[in-house]
């Protein structure tokens, strides 16, 4: 017995003749525009048994049309298969793949097609694409150029040199290219797009904003646009032009932490601390662990006066990154903030041992330490503000305080007299000198520090009263009657000045008036009374 025949092991004529009819529909089809029939078609040949080069070339044609590329990347495979030296096999083959993001094998395809057709330039540039994607831009620039050596003006070489010479660092030379790609082209949005990025990568200002407002006057909802004026207007504190474009590019991208930190940076420096706030926290709602945003949140709250707040942020941010000198320096004000200047203390203490240069972090652990007259720690502090930056008056004037309290006159009188070289206005200097100079019973130096003080504008009733004491002390009891009131016209119930201006009128034969003085000090003091047959002291 014969064995039996299996299904499909033959055709017979009237099979081959029906699939080459269904080829031929599925032709008519397509200049009809009905690719999905003419698909259907050629699919029946292939059931039919007519897998043949032509079919499947049709295939993958009609496939890559409907943006199939997987389909069609199959078919020009099964093509090659039977026809390993077909002469677009490779070439649309490797577009597909292209098409598919799969890089590597499109480049080897890319190559084979160069390989059977030395002369088909688009493999060049194709393989050249692809190795930009495959981060070989030096050997893609190189196919680029062989392009260009035999077409100049081609516009997709011309741009995919830009970008490999961008890739290499050659930023100049791509700006170059770039111009030449709008010169045929001045809507091509990609070259615009990598113009800004240049001008951003090289920090030139003029360069970004020019392309960007060229980019944005062509498409006005462009976010390379808006991210190159961003950039421009950060560049030059202009904050309000910053946030007005950050604003807009989180309405593109809610969700970028980027994005809304830079809205929250922008509204931060322009004083919107409430939005900055809310900035901050939309940004960490992507990035719960981004470090800046905790500390730049805490910042803005600590401003806002919501010290909770800030440190939670201050704290959030420390379990990130433990030791973020500036977080660690801003819990210190909000303990000092909050008097609790023992731990204030410790953490500018722990801030000086990782960065013994921070200045300011010593003077804050210096006024700390004089408000407790720990004076020979605050002088070691102040000394350490002054090591570099020598002429500092606030720092001077509270280390000549230090040495004053411990006893150390001379070294006081020094300190303050630097404080008032360093600034010559400096109120406080002043009053150390003068001060001084009341303890060394140096009338005419004390009343020489209190005219100066008076003459920059000092109003205060203790100042007046001061100097009234001098000059009473000196004989000058006109002088000095005129400074009580006026420290009286500043604090009208100063017992002390009441009580010394009653003697001083009293000197001065008027001892009716005197007495007025003497009894509004007694009913303001009562203390005093024990003074009241006291000469002025």
């Amino acid at each position: 017995m014969s064995p039996k025949k299996k299904t499909g092991e033959t055709k017979s004529g009237g099979d081959r003749a029906a699939a080459s009819n269904q080829v031929g529909r599925a032709v008519s089809l397509h200049l009809e525009g009905k690719l999905k029939e003419a698909l259907k078609e050629l699919d029946q040949a292939l059931e039919m048994g007519e897998a043949t080069a032509e079919v499947h070339a049709a295939r993958g044609h009609i496939q890559f049309e409907l943006e199939q590329y997987e389909d069609a990347a199959v078919s020009y495979s099964k093509l090659l298969d039977l026809d390993p030296r077909h002469p677009t096999a490779n070439f649309n083959l490797a577009v597909c793949l292209e098409k598919l993001g799969r890089w590597a094998q499109a480049a080897e395809g890319f190559q084979k097609a160069h390989e059977t057709d030395p002369g088909k330039l688009e493999a060049l540039v194709g393989l050249g694409v692809c190795l930009l994607h495959l981060d070989r831009a030096q050997t893609a620039l190189e196919n680029f150029e062989k392009v260009l050596l035999k077409d100049p003006a081609h516009v997709t070489a011309s741009f995919g040199k830009g970008v490999g010479l961008q890739l290499t660092g050659r930023l100049e030379e791509a700006a170059d290219v770039y111009r030449g790609c709008l010169d045929h082209n001045p809507e091509s949005e990609d070259a615009l797009i990598n113009l800004i990025s240049i001008g951003i990568a090289k920090k030139d200002i003029d360069l970004t904003r020019q392309f960007s407002e060229r980019l944005l006057a062509l498409r006005p909802y462009s976010q390379a646009a808006m991210e190159g004026l961003a950039t421009c207007a950060f560049a030059t504190a202009d904050y309000e032009a910053a946030a007005k474009f950050c604003s807009k590019l989180v309405e593109f991208t809610p969700d970028s932490y980027e994005r809304w930190f830079n809205l929250g940076v922008a509204y931060q420096r322009t004083g919107r601390l409430d939005q900055a706030a809310k900035a901050y926290h939309e940004s960490l709602k992507d990035r719960s662990d981004a470090k800046n945003a905790w500390v730049n949140l805490g910042v803005v709250l600590h401003e806002s006066g919501d010290t909770k707040g800030a440190q939670e942020a201050y704290e959030r941010a420390l379990k990130i990154a433990p030791d973020i000198p500036a977080v660690l320096y801003n819990l210190a004000l909000l303990n000092e903030q909050s008097d609790n200047t023992y731990e204030a203390e410790k953490m500018y203490e722990r801030v000086l041992g990782g960065n013994p240069d921070w200045e300011d972090a010593w003077f804050r652990l210096g006024y700390l330490r004089l408000q407790r007259s720990d004076f020979r720690g605050s002088i070691e502090a102040f000394e350490n503000c002054l090591r570099k930056r020598t002429a500092w008056p606030e720092a001077q004037v509270n280390l000549g305080l230090a040495y004053w309290k411990m006893g150390d006159r001379d070294s006081a009188g020094i300190t303050f007299q630097g404080a008032l070289e360093a600034d010559a206005d400096s109120v406080d200097a002043l009053r150390g000198l003068a001060a001084l100079a009341i303890e060394r019973d140096d009338c005419e130096q004390a009343l020489d520090y209190q005219a100066k003080l008076i003459d920059r504008g000092e109003r205060s009733p203790e100042l007046f009263y001061n100097t009234g004491l001098l000059l009473q002390r000196n004989g000058q009891v006109d002088d000095a009657i005129r400074l009580y009131r006026e420290a009286l016209s500043e604090k009208p119930d100063f017992p002390e000045a009441l009580l010394n201006l009653g003697h001083a009128l009293k000197a001065q034969g008027h001892a009716e008036e005197a007495r007025i003085y003497w009894a509004q000090a007694l009913a303001s003091k009562p203390e005093l009374a024990s003074g009241y047959f006291d000469a002025a002291t």
